[in-house]
């Protein structure tokens, strides 16, 4: 085999460990018809969902490493979908936080389902599921 020549798949250790399992998770997740998030759309829904709020447009621009209006597009999209919300703080009405919604939360679950079945993992039991969904 030269240089420029790929180990067949079975040898390639690329393939051999966490990335064939995210691949067989994005295949699945693709196949499921659910709608296409880009890579920061996801981690902007992740981060919504997983971490401790309120999250601002700043704060999650920040976490990202991008700009506020990288974000804001984001948010556009996952508005339009329903799986995030902007809802203005009563205190000061110049503040826009972001915030869950129960669309969101059913497909971030459907995501992780999809992976754990592509993991050949057993579901987690539900009070376990919803902990990790509780912040929001």
């Amino acid at each position: 085999m030269t240089e420029t020549e790929t180990a067949p798949y079975s040898e390639n250790p690329v393939t051999n460990g966490a990335l064939k399992g995210w691949m067989q998770a994005l295949i699945g997740y693709v196949r499921s018809g659910q709608p296409d998030l880009t890579n920061r759309q996801m981690a902007l829904m992740m981060l919504v969902y997983l971490t401790p709020g309120p999250h601002t447009v700043r704060g999650l621009a920040h976490m990202l490493g991008v700009s506020k209006p990288v974000i804001t597009r984001a948010l556009n999209t996952l508005g339009t979908l329903g799986y995030l919300r902007r809802v203005r703080d009563e205190a000061d009405r110049r503040n826009v936080f972001v915030a869950q919604t129960s669309t969101g939360r059913d497909f971030l679950e459907r995501f992780e389902r999809n992976i754990e079945q592509q993991e050949g993992g057993a579901k987690k039991p539900q009070r376990e599921r919803a902990l990790l969904f509780q912040h929001g």
